[in-house]
């Protein structure tokens, strides 16, 4: 498939179009949370974490043809949208922790919201 000129942005303004509910947000900005206070990190993520997860978390929904998002779509994306943001502190380093165990056991710890 070819795009042509200005596709590319109408596929990007679209995408922030799919809906996604408060409790959503929530949890988006409560897992963020949790890397700046997980105590293997030197540093956690930061805003653009959060909004790097809501907009991959837009993107899936809008590929699942889909004009909301599921908590579901948000966990499907947070490893490749923060495990790089995140400085794992060098002692934790050196033994093997990374930053993709970390928020695969934030994702764990942190309840999606249920309503």
């Amino acid at each position: 498939m070819v795009l042509e000129e200005g596709d590319a942005l109408e596929m990007q303004r679209s995408i922030r179009e799919v809906f996604l509910e408060e409790s959503l947000k929530r949890y988006i900005v409560a897992l963020v949370g949790h890397t700046r206070e997980y105590p293997d990190l030197e540093l956690g993520s930061s805003p653009r974490g959060s909004l790097a997860l809501m907009r991959c978390s837009q993107a899936i929904a809008a590929v699942c043809g889909r004009d909301y998002v599921q908590p579901d779509d948000i966990k499907r994306v947070a490893v490749e949208c923060l495990a790089h943001r995140l400085i794992v502190k060098s002692e934790q380093s050196i033994h093997g922790l990374r930053g993709t165990q970390i928020v695969e056991e934030i994702l764990r710890s942190v309840p999606p919201p249920t309503d």
